[in-house]
């Protein structure tokens, strides 16, 4: 249970951190120190690092149930482990953005926006405007990048004390790229806090943060682990 608690924390803490960047000092709007999309990305990368060393050493700390699918493709991982992960996942996320719900709705003249929370998205009215076909794409090709970094810097090629900072900063590179596009999902528990409680086209755009993430995971690890993993055990 330890493991399912820590992974509870941890995307509880990514939700709320990384979200909370983005709705409340996102952008100028919400005051003179908008921190606008660089900020964002820090924010998101910066709250991986924090939970890696935090809890990595007690689950791994995937907080992400991308990650855990890559990670269970890969032969890393038991089953029951993976679907316990995924659970903890998904209610941390969920918790996370009630947190963020509460604090948000205590800003006078709060009205929940058509993506509110910091929710995923496409389409006309969502940032950039990219449709369903680009978002997919970069959601797919960045998810498998990230679990593949993931793999890597974890496994006996990588460095071990560094793993946590690296896979920060790949998510941070991420989220420079994709946050006009998606907002940045690559992690199909981030999207569904936010959405519950939005609702709308934020929740009716989920499913695709739900396959994109998990296709391009599943992608990711198949490449690692008959491309370059040569280890047996299990970690």
């Amino acid at each position: 249970m330890r493991k399912y608690l820590a992974e509870f924390i941890g995307t509880f803490s990514l939700v709320l951190f990384g979200c909370g960047a983005a709705v409340i000092a996102g952008n100028a709007a919400t005051g003179p120190s908008g921190i606008g999309l660089l900020g964002i990305a820090i924010a998101f990368g910066f709250a991986v690092v924090a939970m890696a060393y935090a809890i990595g050493g007690i689950s791994g700390c995937h907080i992400n149930p991308a990650v855990t699918i890559g990670v269970f493709t890969a032969g890393k991982m038991e089953l029951k482990d993976a679907i316990g992960y995924i659970v903890s996942q998904c209610m941390g996320a969920i918790l996370g953005s009630a947190v963020l719900y509460l604090i948000v709705v205590g800003r006078p003249g709060f009205t929940m926006p058509e993506w509110g929370l910091g929710a995923n998205g496409w389409g006309e009215g969502y940032l950039g405007g990219y449709n369903m076909l680009s978002a997919f794409v970069i959601e797919t090709v960045m998810t498998l990048l990230f679990v593949f970094v993931i793999l890597a810097t974890t496994s006996k090629f990588g460095n071990g004390a560094m793993a946590g900072l690296a896979i920060g900063v790949t998510l941070m590179l991420i989220h420079l790229v994709t946050i006009p596009v998606t907002g940045t999902s690559v992690n199909p528990a981030r999207s569904l806090g936010p959405a519950l409680f939005s609702g709308g086209k934020a929740l009716s755009q989920l499913w695709l943060f739900f396959v994109a993430p998990v296709l391009g995971a599943v992608i990711g690890a198949i490449i690692w682990k008959f491309g370059f993993d040569q280890e047996k055990s299990k970690v």
